[in-house]
């Protein structure tokens, strides 16, 4: 009877794989198709806001940033010199960014200026190029959604993809720093994972995919470190049945990571150990820990697990031995070395820089939408867990997430990968709510937990609720104003006088750097870049400094002109922290004898001052 049973329940399944093959699916069944129907007014959506926008560039300095970077490699500077050299102190400051992330936005503007001239083609290369990310990043969801429940759990990937992407200023138009690829490459590499068949070719992705963020940005370091341990322990768990998979993921992360170092760094700096880009510390362990992982797994899967343990256990400690050996520093938090006066006037005051303790002293309002959604998803991956529902599938997502929310706690900046993964498990409880709701016939209860469960799994639900216990429905309704340096210290109108001058070393608040850069083609002392540590630590000390003081270590620099923003966030704490220095005596319409006040435009926040003979 039993073996009777086994082969109706065999047969009904190959019947079943014979009839999804056969027979032309449902169009709303078709990840491609559904792609599409998402992606569309998504996409319309960002096109729309870019439209209206009041800058082709993104509000953050990074995106400023970038579009310097790309401007010099598009005006004949070296693939491999990342210098800025119209940044810091003499000899200028070697940024950390990749030019993976400049090589399409060249591109693109290389393509639009024969037709539109550099302008436009800048124009429509920033608006491009992030809005086109968001379509990748609908069809990892989408694809992750659809191998982890199905076709139901597809569509709530898709639906709070969308969500996550308009609700986010990661895919406008402008917004051309890193960080959108790199949530692309999370989320291509959690679908990649849970594809529960071990495909060669799924892993050989991820493994490129791990590559590429290590290649862009070293903070994915922590987040790419588990995805390999993921993939570790599937192969002890599954053996043979991952054999060809974990050779792929190993071979396809050591090719790509010693493509991109070869293709990206210079030969010069090939030993130079760097804790926040790709160096030789991070090629060394990707290469030695995927080499290691592709041969275990090409020799050692016929073995017991426990063999096959071991085997992991010694790759893993050689991966710490050549950390140990290569770069120990990286060890720890790479900006733990900074001066403690550029940790408590500028770093500590960066948001996404800020912990978990750091927000729920300055910003408890905000925990919701920062961790929440993250937190919740992790409970329940760890309640199917111990539930045994689809253990290793969850066992997978909990990873993913856990560690991915870890790092926010550290750093806020991380909550928004966070926020990306915990989609997929909630997907997957939504699904089965829905289903248990039988579409409202159910009963009220269980109508309540699916609606209920879909809005608390929504990051700007907790942002709205958030804004409505600080502020009131009053305040939220009247859009209280508040005033930012975008609008008070970059505006075009303030720094329309620095673009008058002769180009001129200016000395500046660091968050005017980046503008000055774009706008002039002035030199700056200072922009908010650790690796611009130097040219920030000077610009503090001339502000907190004495009058005496300062003119001293202004005429140090040579002839420069001082631009002087009372608004900015950073004057007032310099301000504030010494009431006899100079951005004080500034803030106080003091100028003092060795400054002489240049001309400037009426109404303007910035003033200009040059240094008397």
């Amino acid at each position: 009877m039993e073996k009777d049973k086994e082969s109706m329940v065999n047969g009904t399944a190959t019947l079943s794989e014979a009839t999804s093959t056969d027979a032309p699916r449902p169009f709303w069944s078709s990840l491609r198709w559904m792609v599409f129907v998402y992606g569309v007014p998504t996409v319309l959506f960002l096109v729309t806001r870019f439209l209206t926008a009041p800058d082709y560039v993104g509000r953050d300095n990074d995106d400023v940033m970038r579009l310097v970077q790309v401007r010099d490699l598009l005006t004949g500077q070296s693939w491999f010199d990342l210098t800025q050299v119209r940044l810091g102190l003499e000899g200028g400051t070697l940024m950390h960014w990749s030019r993976l992330i400049d090589l399409p936005i060249a591109a693109l503007v290389s393509v639009f200026r024969p037709f539109v001239g550099p302008v436009q083609a800048e124009t429509l290369a920033l608006g491009f190029w992030p809005i086109s990310l968001a379509v990748p990043l609908l069809a990892a969801m989408g694809l992750a959604g659809r191998r982890a429940g199905g076709v139901d759990a597809m569509h709530f990937c898709l639906g709070l993809t969308v969500i996550f992407i308009i609700t986010t200023n990661r895919f406008l138009g402008g917004a051309i720093d890193h960080h959108n690829v790199q949530l692309v490459l999370v989320a291509a590499m959690a679908a990649m994972l849970v594809d529960h068949t071990y495909r060669a070719a799924s892993y050989t992705i991820a493994g490129l995919a791990a590559a590429l963020a290590i290649a862009i940005g070293a903070e994915t370091t922590p987040f790419v470190a588990m995805v390999c341990a993921v993939v570790a322990c599937q192969w002890v768990w599954a053996g043979r049945k991952a054999l060809r998979s974990t050779v792929a993921f190993g071979l396809s992360l050591a090719a790509g990571i010693s493509l991109f170092f070869f293709a990206t760094v210079p030969p010069r700096l090939y030993l130079a150990a760097t804790c926040d880009n790709l160096s030789i510390a991070f090629y060394l362990l990707a290469l030695t820990g995927g080499g290691l992982l592709a041969l275990a797994a090409a020799t050692l899967s016929d073995r017991s697990a426990v063999a096959r343990m071991i085997a992991l256990g010694a790759c893993g400690l050689a991966v710490i031995a050549v950390a140990l050996v290569v770069a120990p520093q990286c060890l720890g938090n790479p900006l733990s070395g900074l001066d403690p006066l550029l940790l408590e006037l500028w770093l500590d005051n960066v948001t996404e820089a800020r912990s978990f303790l750091a927000v729920a002293r300055t910003e408890p309002t905000s925990l919701g939408a920062y961790y929440f959604t993250g937190a919740f998803a992790a409970l329940v991956c760890a309640w199917r867990i111990w539930r045994r529902d689809r253990v290793d599938l969850n066992l997978i997502l909990f990873a993913l997430v856990f560690s991915s929310l870890m790092i926010a706690l550290i750093q806020v900046r991380g909550m928004a990968f966070s926020n990306l993964l915990a989609i997929v498990p909630l997907a997957l409880l939504l699904s089965d709510l829905r289903a248990r709701s039988k579409g409202g016939t159910a009963g009220t209860g269980a109508s309540l937990r699916y609606v209920g469960t879909l809005l608390i799994s929504v990051p700007v639900v907790w942002a709205i609720a958030g804004e409505l216990f600080d502020k009131g429905i009053g305040g939220v309704m009247a859009g209280e104003p508040q005033a930012s340096n975008g609008e008070a210290c970059l505006t075009p109108a303030s720094l329309a006088d620095l673009e008058g001058l002769t180009p001129s070393f200016i000395v500046g608040p660091s968050d005017i750097g980046a503008a000055v850069l774009r706008h002039t083609q002035h030199r700056v002392l200072s922009a908010p870049y650790h690796r611009n540590a130097a040219g920030m630590l000077t610009e503090l000390k001339i502000g907190l400094a004495r009058t005496e003081d300062a003119a001293n270590m202004l005429r140090q620099l040579g002839h420069p002109i001082l631009a002087f923003c009372a608004a900015d966030v950073q004057a007032r704490m310099i301000a504030a922290r010494a009431p006899q220095g100079l951005y004080a005596e500034l803030a106080a319409d003091h100028v003092p004898a060795f400054l002489s006040p240049l001309p400037i435009s009426a109404g303007s926040p910035i003033r200009l001052y040059a240094l008397k003979p």
